[in-house]
């Protein structure tokens, strides 16, 4: 095992300050240069460059700047979007799955009318109606998504939850239950 502090697993801004090695103690000429590297940057160097998201605080903040919006990129775009908790994506993940299941009782359910809706419907305007229905619930989970984008997530959940309920296959239901 080496004694050399640049083979540590993790290492941290201030690693370097001797004060921290054991059994060292630093010199007198050390502790003023160590105070002067602790000051602001100097005029004629590069200022930092604050990452978008991040705030500067403490001494020398005034002097941070933020890094210009290239073309085509808006600053308010940044941060606008509030990310998903795990709880979240597995709620999305269940009601997308919900949404399928309710889309394949629309497809078998209505198949299971189609002798009886040509009594009533041209076989057109059965077609029709039976693939706009089977297309309902995907495009609902869809639009949902994208309109509560910047929404409360309970927004989100409870317009899934109505979509679920007000669009439930009621043919595949009343057909599976007479059977």
């Amino acid at each position: 095992m080496t004694g050399r502090r640049d083979d540590d697993a993790l290492s941290w801004d201030g690693d370097d300050d001797p004060t921290l090695d054991v059994g060292e103690t630093p010199a007198a000429s050390d502790e003023p240069e160590r105070r002067s590297t602790d000051a602001a940057p100097a005029a004629d160097s590069d200022t930092a460059v604050l990452p978008n998201g991040y705030t500067a605080v403490g001494k020398g903040s005034e002097e941070v700047r933020r890094p210009e919006p290239s073309a085509g990129h808006d600053a308010e775009d940044d941060g606008s979007r509030p990310s998903l908790s795990s709880a979240a994506l597995i709620g999305l993940g269940i009601f997308a799955g919900v949404y399928l299941l309710l889309t394949v009782g629309w497809l078998l359910g209505a198949g299971r009318l189609q002798l009886v809706a040509q009594l009533f419907l041209d076989p057109i305007a059965f077609q029709i109606t039976l693939w706009l229905a089977v297309a309902a619930l995907p495009l609902w989970f869809l639009t949902v998504l994208w309109l509560t984008r910047t929404s409360a997530s309970w927004m989100r959940f409870a317009l899934l939850g109505a979509g679920a309920v007000l669009l439930i296959p009621w043919p595949f239901v009343l057909s599976g239950a007479a059977l």
